[in-house]
């Protein structure tokens, strides 16, 4: 047992689309994967779940289908990912996912009993089928529909419901597993509402291309050592300097966040300690308020 540095090294990107239907998710994972795989279709499968629609964009190029029929269960969808896995596909797309938790809604109002007690045997079932998502060996971009969402609002003694924006048609908090999460309308702009990588977050919406999934394998396959990052920082003797390095690594902020600040604050107390107005007559520190 031993304790080890963090590191990244060459992910494997797993990451969701989520959009309302025709909003192109499926057409957008296609590009994105394009991207991911420097333009070799051989190497990206489809679990398509959505009666063929992934054989309507053939012509982008000889991409590989795995058709997945009722009942979509938790264990035919991790079946579908063992056998893209072991063909060696660098990206399988998983189009939808929506239709697991569609699957697992019903079987759960099938159970008699308590409805509280029974989610106690849906909750194994689905943390499953997410746990074979993240640790699959390739790329993965599974895609949810979603629905328009309301609340009810109290108006005048009265309680309205109001759209409140778009929910995924899937367990509650599963985007957070992904690494990046990005929104698509129905005129087929995206945006990022998760992105730990750091490359789309607080972006301009944008249209998918096979350029994103490029700049997305950029980032897996920098690999950056975040040790030697974390030396660079440590070494900085100036605020100067470590603001380029900030600006530098910008992707990786969110890991590198307590590193920088921890060094900005060192730096801050050195130049405190050395400032001539800071030492009494008699060579003793004087703290300035």
């Amino acid at each position: 047992m031993q304790l080890r540095q963090s590191e990244r090294k060459r992910a494997k990107i797993k990451m969701a689309l989520q959009g309302s239907a025709g909003s192109g998710k499926t057409y957008s994972s296609l590009l994105l994967a394009q991207g991911l795989t420097n333009g070799d279709f051989t190497k990206i499968a489809i679990i398509d779940t959505e009666n063929g629609s992934a054989d309507l964009y053939a012509h982008l190029g000889q991409y590989n289908v795995l058709t997945l029929t009722p009942p979509f269960t938790p264990e035919n969808y991790m079946k579908a990912i063992d056998v893209c896995e072991k063909a060696r596909m660098e990206v399988i797309i998983i189009d939808s996912i929506s239709h697991c938790w569609d699957y697992l809604l019903d079987y759960h109002a099938s159970l008699a009993g308590n409805s509280f007690t029974n989610w106690a045997k849906i909750t194994p079932m689905q943390k499953s089928f997410t746990d074979r998502i993240l640790q699959c060996d390739a790329h993965v971009i599974a895609t949810m529909r979603t629905k328009q969402d309301y609340v009810l609002n109290q108006k005048d003694g009265k309680y309205i419901p109001e759209k409140v924006g778009l929910k995924a048609v899937q367990k509650d908090g599963l985007d957070y597993e992904f690494t990046i999460v990005f929104d698509i309308d129905i005129k087929h702009f995206a945006v990022s509402s998760k992105d730990r990588t750091g490359l789309f977050m607080n972006k301009p919406e944008f249209i998918i291309n096979s350029a994103t999934g490029k700049k997305i394998l950029e980032w897996c396959n920098s690999g950056t050592n975040l040790q030697d990052a974390r030396n660079k920082i440590k070494e900085c003797t100036n605020l100067e300097d470590l603001k380029v390095l900030y600006n530098q690594y910008a992707q990786w902020r969110e890991l590198l966040e307590y590193n920088f600040k921890q060094q900005k604050d060192a730096i801050t107390s050195q130049q405190h300690l050395l400032n001539p107005q800071n030492f009494r007559n008699n060579g003793s520190i004087h703290y300035q308020s």
